[in-house]
């Protein structure tokens, strides 16, 4: 079947699949990365920023109202420490990501770092941006100042079950993302988005749906992964309709398999949420479909105080150890690593040329 003709049936079938046909899944998965991507895994090195953040959202550790999050902010002194990690150990990228903030202070330092880490590595290190909810003209400046990627999770594509995780008020608006989205791609970076997998409410349709919202959004690079409780939201005390975090787990690698086969040439991202439920949860994603790590080379004093969910791995460790074990993983599972390639979408590019 050509993947142009999926139609919603179709995508509810790959995701329901049963064991037999899973391997089938993912063997086509498989191939279509092989000739489409290639055998190589990019690397964005990731520094949590801030968990400073506006947004109230009902799922997330790092949420305005709790008041348990030690807050912090990345010294400018210490960003630049860690883009200069990344450039002498040939990552080719990195990614800033931070809790959602739109003051001018704010705006104004994102700026300056962007221009900062662009003169350290001489235009070398690629940047990708996961900063939140921003106008047009704070895209175009962060663009301007060296960004080219950009990732902004819609989180679900359903606007009930989005109405549900997140508190019912104007900074919270399913019309205000998409239009983020569309703005990110109007300052002409490339558009990433991503879904959580297994939220309560959520249905194996409403997934689907999800599939075919990245499709008909053209996205160029997607990082999606398994939803993983925080003790200390109140997303936490409702009932899950998938009850294990094994099932979500599962589930999550058949998204990922089926979107490889949807969008044949798009940059999916290996989550760092897999390995809390599997220790190789990253490299079995790769398997099926996904090209992109971003191991953590956060200043390890503050990995703990970025806990987005619950079990976090990689807090105990520094920039060191996720490096060391990097080639050793995707050796292991016949992978090759860029070393020192921005590795942007293909997709992309394509869009470039027409």
């Amino acid at each position: 079947m050509n993947q142009d003709s999926f139609n919603k049936e179709d995508l509810i079938r790959m995701l329901n699949a049963d064991e037999d046909d899973r391997i089938v899944l993912f063997k086509k998965s498989r191939e279509i990365t092989d000739l489409q991507i290639g055998n190589k895994v990019y690397l964005r090195g990731l520094i949590e920023y801030s968990n400073v953040c506006i947004k109230d959202c009902l799922y997330c550790g790092i949420r305005k109202s709790n008041k348990n999050t030690q807050r912090y902010t990345v010294s400018d002194e210490d960003v630049l420490q860690c883009a200069r990690y990344a450039l002498e150990n040939n990552y080719g990228s990195i990614a800033i990501q931070a809790g959602e903030r739109t003051d001018k202070i704010f705006i104004s330092k994102i700026t300056s770092l962007l221009q900062k880490i662009k003169e350290l590595s001489n235009g070398k290190l690629g940047v990708t941006l996961s900063l939140g909810e921003q106008t047009l003209d704070t895209y175009k400046e962060w663009f301007d100042a060296g960004a080219h990627r950009y990732l902004l999770r819609i989180e679900t594509s359903n606007r009930e079950l989005y109405s549900k995780i997140h508190p019912d008020n104007a900074l919270h608006s399913f019309d205000k993302r998409i239009e983020a989205l569309q703005n990110i791609r109007k300052a002409g970076f490339q558009l990433g988005t991503g879904v959580m997998i297994g939220l309560p409410y959520q249905t194996i349709e409403n997934l689907a749906d999800d599939l075919l919202f990245l499709k008909a959004m053209d996205v160029d690079m997607v990082g999606m992964g398994p939803y993983i409780e925080h003790l200390e939201t109140p997303l936490n005390e409702v009932h899950h309709l998938l009850h294990s975090r094994q099932e979500r787990l599962d589930l999550t690698f058949k998204m990922i398999a089926s979107l490889r086969i949807l969008m044949k040439d798009i940059n999916i991202v290996a989550a760092t949420a897999l390995q809390a439920i599997d220790k190789m949860g990253r490299e079995k994603a790769i398997r099926y479909g996904a090209n992109i790590l971003m191991p953590n080379i956060t200043p390890g004093n503050f990995r703990n105080n970025y806990k987005l969910y619950q079990d976090k791995p990689c807090t105990d460790e520094n920039a060191a150890d996720c490096s060391s074990c990097i080639d050793v993983r995707m050796n292991m599972i016949g992978s090759q690593i860029g070393y020192n390639e921005w590795g942007d979408s293909k997709h992309f590019k394509k869009q470039k040329q027409v």
